[in-house]
């Protein structure tokens, strides 16, 4: 049963790591919207390419409040903190259970 434990607990370990890095691409992609970014920058076409599927449907449902501001990267940065709190606590403590 110790290597289940330690499979859970590294798949807990995964999907945090996974979280922070797709928060730090919400929140860059917020920054830069701030600015006027070269739109044809890898970078750029990266973050949007990646964060354009979560934050689209949102902001599609979400009204612009106060002259357009864009309340959609605040209402994904706190799915993640709320995934992060639940499923990874959740899952960590499965793999304490197990063990």
């Amino acid at each position: 049963m110790f290597a289940l434990r330690h499979l859970v607990e590294a798949l807990a370990t995964i999907v945090d790591l996974a979280l922070n890095i797709y928060m730090w691409m919400v929140i860059a992609r917020a920054l830069l919207s701030w600015v006027n970014p070269d739109p044809y920058n890898p970078i750029v076409r990266f973050l949007y390419s990646l964060t354009e599927p979560v934050l689209g449907p949102i902001r599609r449902r979400l009204p612009l409040i106060f002259g357009g501001l864009d309340l959609s990267p605040i209402l994904v940065l706190v799915a993640i903190v709320f995934l992060q709190r639940f499923l990874v606590s959740t899952m960590m403590d499965l793999a304490r259970l197990i063990g």
